[in-house]
């Protein structure tokens, strides 16, 4: 069973990446600039969930390959291709299973990791991460592991799972106010998020992730310096860095679970 649920995962992750590189071209634009509603030769967007899922450009330009327009950007500008998002998303999706096995929320990490993984790229693309997805996803969160809580064989607390949130939320927003151009509101919404996830499995978990994403940020900022190609007040986006600190908190956790 353990093999066959790792089997679905990755296939449903992979599938989800698949269609992940046009919402990441649509949401990959600066503060205050309208979502992209046409494709690199401005035709506009159709198809999957009103033209926000599938490959950035459009099936006119695969078929019959345009010119972009001046100064627009394809997904592959921001270095996103559907292979790449479908490995990463269903390696994703495949590890989380692997490692929570047979439990209800297994199917909440599963559901929701698509979700992170296009917040990564995005905030990864233009330092953004939009509300229009932050703010869902805690809510998605909260209330999909309220649902888990209440079948059978649950291995974390939803009490503990909305303690989590407030908490990695309050802290994070805590060095918002401190330091608000070191650390965007983005980040803070996401951390709700991400905190409920990592919260489910206790506070062991929730400090194990929330460390995790400073490392891991921490070492790929100093690996910038060292290189130079970065000083110590350049900006880099949090966000991927938060997402690959909860993937370690959550995998371990499950497998302590």
């Amino acid at each position: 069973m353990d093999l066959l649920l790792i089997v679905l995962a990755a296939g449903f992750g992979a599938a989800a990446g698949l269609l992940l590189p046009r919402a990441v071209y649509r949401l990959a634009v600066e503060p205050d600039v309208p979502w992209r509603k046409e494709c690199p030769a401005g035709h506009p967007l159709t198809g999957p969930a009103a033209g926000w899922l599938g490959a950035a450009r459009c099936r006119p330009c695969t078929v019959a390959p345009q010119p972009q327009l001046p100064g627009s950007r394809d997904a592959g500008g921001y270095g996103v291709r559907p292979v790449t998002t479908a490995t990463v998303t269903g390696g994703v999706c495949a590890a989380l299973a692997a490692a929570a096995g047979t439990v209800p929320e297994v199917v909440v990490w599963v559901l929701l990791a698509p979700v992170v993984v296009l917040l990564a790229l995005v905030d990864r693309a233009v330092h953004r991460l939009p509300d229009a997805l932050t703010l869902p996803l805690s809510a998605a969160a909260a209330a999909l592991l309220g649902v888990a809580a209440l079948v059978p064989g649950a291995a974390g607390s939803w009490r503990s799972a909305l303690l989590g949130g407030l908490t990695l939320g309050g802290a994070y927003f805590l060095l918002f106010l401190i330091n608000p151009n070191g650390m965007g509101f983005g980040d803070v919404k996401l951390a709700l998020a991400l905190g409920v996830t990592l919260g489910w499995y206790g506070w062991g978990v929730l400090l194990l992730g929330a460390f995790a994403g400073f490392l891991y940020g921490a070492v790929y900022g100093l690996g910038l310096v060292l290189r130079g190609r970065a000083g110590r007040k350049t900006a880099m986006p949090f966000g991927p860095f938060m997402a690959a600190g909860a993937l370690t908190g959550l995998l371990l956790g499950a497998l302590a679970a």
